[in-house]
């Protein structure tokens, strides 16, 4: 086939706009990564925020109740758990206590986690009442999913415990 004049310097364009298109797909690209990296280190640096640790729950009692206790360190600004629930079913709502003395319960709407402060939930003091949750065995775990209003959802393994039988009672410290 024989080349006109015009179908090289076409061809010429062509291959001159190769490297300015190849040019704006690097700087697309480079752009969307920055954007992505941006965004994972916004929530890494809220997750670091908040850590939960020594999670347990008790065995369900013959009335079908159970508590959850659970060590919060909040190493940002002040936050609030909200809500939480439980792969093992059941209905959680935040308990804590009536009166100075601690003697008697009441359900709260939300337990406050001061800014760079340890939060302990212990029988003594705030923690998490199931109601009806599904079966448990001692010596295995089930998920606590907790959201808090400021740093979001994260989820924590919990040791399913049976002091009757030697498990644990309360390991906050």
């Amino acid at each position: 086939m024989a080349r006109t004049p015009g179908s090289a310097v076409q061809a010429r364009s062509r291959t001159a706009r190769r490297p300015a298109e190849i040019r704006a797909v690097v700087t697309g690209c480079l752009i969307m990564v920055a954007a992505a990296l941006s965004g994972c280190a916004q929530q890494a640096t809220a997750a670091a925020r908040i850590q939960v640790s020594t999670a347990y729950v008790n065995l369900p009692s013959a009335s079908g109740t159970t508590e959850a206790y659970l060590v919060i360190q909040n190493n940002g600004s002040a936050d609030r758990l909200t809500s939480a629930r439980t792969s093992a079913g059941g209905l959680v709502t935040f308990r804590g206590p009536a009166g100075h003395d601690g003697a008697a319960m009441q359900t709260v709407p939300d337990i406050a986690i001061p800014a760079r402060a340890t939060v302990r939930l212990n029988p003594d003091s705030f923690h998490m009442l199931i109601t009806r949750p599904g079966p448990m065995r001692a010596d295995t775990e089930i998920t606590l999913t907790l959201v808090f209003a400021r740093a979001g959802t994260m989820s924590v393994a919990a040791t399913v415990t049976d002091p009757q039988n030697g498990g644990s009672s309360y390991l906050g410290d």
